[in-house]
């Protein structure tokens, strides 16, 4: 992306970054905003595909903002796009793996060249902060490129294999890895660019051909990189962006018997729902789901509060709690407690709430109406168990009242068999939790369905201790930047264990873009 040569834009570094990202993200809204109530179309084997029924995508920053129009596909357009799929799949699986990533490579760097827009538009229909929105942009092409490192520092996953002991025989067995066919990729509104183009990008450069879709409030970021992958060259059918309801046109991709695999990113009832349906097909396909979290973060009486509270309200708040990582519960020990819980009341008091592209804004819209309604429905239930100690209030003056603005909630001395221990409520509210020993904050951080990320704040062998016993795929210790939140490709894999994940491969690692290949073992005798 445009950026200082001494810069690099991630989650851990976007508190902090140059003029010149304000700037050309500032004249991308405008440009953004004079292009909404379009009607954009699906991308369906090189073809713009309209249909007669459509959707609207309004902004969760005004509700009477409408950026556009989409197309409201059901099963024949599901279809369509598999059968072009299939059809450019073998062609596209054949082609030396080295085309494949000069290709990816290519429209990553498109994205990094429109990645002011892409962010806007993350801005406008998502009700991501500046920075989160840019950060989301430019994490979609280092997924993409850092799957191309992995093939080309693996030589494309073809090797040599030992040679039989054969009498008057010279045996040669090597192992590849090949594409599974066509590749299905359904992703969230809370990641709409970095979890659509990861998963694409990893799958394209196995060898697969692609159709994705996103979700149903953020199809725009969607059609833009559709646009990338198109400027980039890829042949007709290999890429197909189509839209829709995901229990009509999402339903209708998993349940074709043309679907050779599928990566999801969502909630664990859908997500499940997926695993389940896929799995009675006729014969096991690989499902790669990421389902969520509820992570914790534990505070040692031995931790830099300060330090703490930094990480804690970032992950806590970031994105208005809609991360599948974000810190939903903190368990304290007893002598910091009081004070922790004080130092971060008061800085999430003061965190500016508003239209997320102004630069000065912490916390934008939640997503849409049905977040909003339960973040109201959470907030009665949590007043019923316990208190706030800060927030617990929808914002409706002013501006704020065009919008889905919720105020930053921190809940207190709510007993723990209290049901919203254990669910995701994916919105600006966390729990706070006082504990005797450390001993206690691990079995409660454990003690929960999902395994996605964890944060610890404390002395070094205190840490080394969390790290050994923690069930989560993500874990970071005395982490200003986040303390369960700020994952990067190259820096830190993503992925969960238990319901948070079903491969225990983490995106952006060294183990991922294989899990879109099978193996492949040739012997010839000489």
């Amino acid at each position: 992306m445009a950026e200082s040569s001494k810069f690099r834009l991630t989650y851990a570094t976007m508190f902090d970054p140059p003029e010149e990202l304000h700037t050309g993200y500032e004249k991308a809204v405008e440009t953004m905003r004079a292009a909404a109530g379009q009607d954009h179309p699906m991308w369906i084997g090189g073809q713009d595909v309209f249909t007669s029924k459509k959707s609207e995508d309004s902004s969760p920053i005004d509700t009477s903002l409408m950026l556009g129009t989409f197309q409201d596909g059901g099963p024949a357009e599901a279809e369509l796009a598999m059968q072009a799929a299939k059809q450019a799949a073998k062609d596209w699986g054949r082609r030396p793996w080295q085309e494949r990533v000069a290709l990816v490579r290519k429209a990553a760097e498109i994205i990094d060249q429109r990645v002011y827009q892409i962010a806007a538009v993350i801005s406008l229909e998502g009700g991501k902060t500046r920075m989160e929105a840019l950060a989301d942009a430019a994490e979609t092409s280092d997924l993409m490129r850092y799957a191309c490192d992995q093939m080309e520092a693996n030589n494309g996953f073809i090797v040599e294999m030992g040679q039989d002991p054969l009498k008057g025989y010279q045996a040669r067995n090597t192992s590849k890895l090949r594409p599974y066919g066509v590749w299905v990729v359904i992703s969230p509104f809370n990641f709409p660019a970095a979890l659509t183009g990861g998963p694409m990008g990893a799958a394209l450069i196995a060898g697969n051909t692609v159709v994705y879709k996103p979700a149903e409030v953020t199809p725009w970021t969607s059609r833009l990189l559709a646009e990338c992958f198109r400027d980039a060259g890829f042949p007709d059918g290999v890429v197909n962006y189509v839209t829709g309801r995901g229990s009509v046109i999402g339903q209708a991709l998993i349940d074709n018997p043309l679907t050779d695999g599928v990566t999801f990113t969502g909630s664990v009832d859908v997500g499940m729902g997926i695993y389940r349906s896929f799995a009675a097909g006729r014969y096991p396909r690989p499902t790669i789901l990421e389902m969520g979290g509820k992570n914790p973060a534990v505070v040692s009486r031995n931790a830099d509060l300060e330090r703490a509270v930094q990480g804690l309200y970032r992950s806590a708040f970031g994105n208005q709690g809609q991360k599948c990582s974000a810190a939903s519960r903190i368990y304290v020990e007893e002598p910091v407690y009081e004070e922790l819980v004080a130092k971060l009341a008061e800085v999430t008091r003061g965190l500016n709430i508003g239209d997320p592209t102004r630069k000065e804004v912490f916390l934008g819209p939640v997503v849409n109406q049905s977040a909003y309604e339960s973040f109201k429905g959470y907030t009665e239930e949590l007043s019923q168990a316990g208190e706030f100690v800060t927030g617990g209030k929808v914002l409706t003056e002013g501006e704020l009242g065009k919008g889905y603005f919720c105020e930053p909630t921190i809940a207190a001395n709510v007993p723990l068999e209290h049901r919203l221990w254990k669910h995701e409520m994916f919105l600006p509210i966390t729990m706070v939790h006082k504990i005797k020993n450390l001993e206690e904050g691990m079995a409660l951080a454990n003690d929960v369905d999902f395994g996605l990320t964890a944060g610890f704040y404390g002395a070094p062998d205190e840490a080394a201790w969390f790290f050994e016993n923690i069930e989560a795929g993500v874990t970071y210790a005395n982490r200003p930047q986040g303390a369960t939140t700020g994952a990067w490709p190259g820096f830190q894999p993503f992925g969960g264990w238990k319901g948070s994940g079903s491969t225990g491969k983490n995106a952006g690692g060294h183990y991922y873009v294989q899990e879109y290949m099978r193996e492949q073992v040739n012997t010839v005798i000489e």
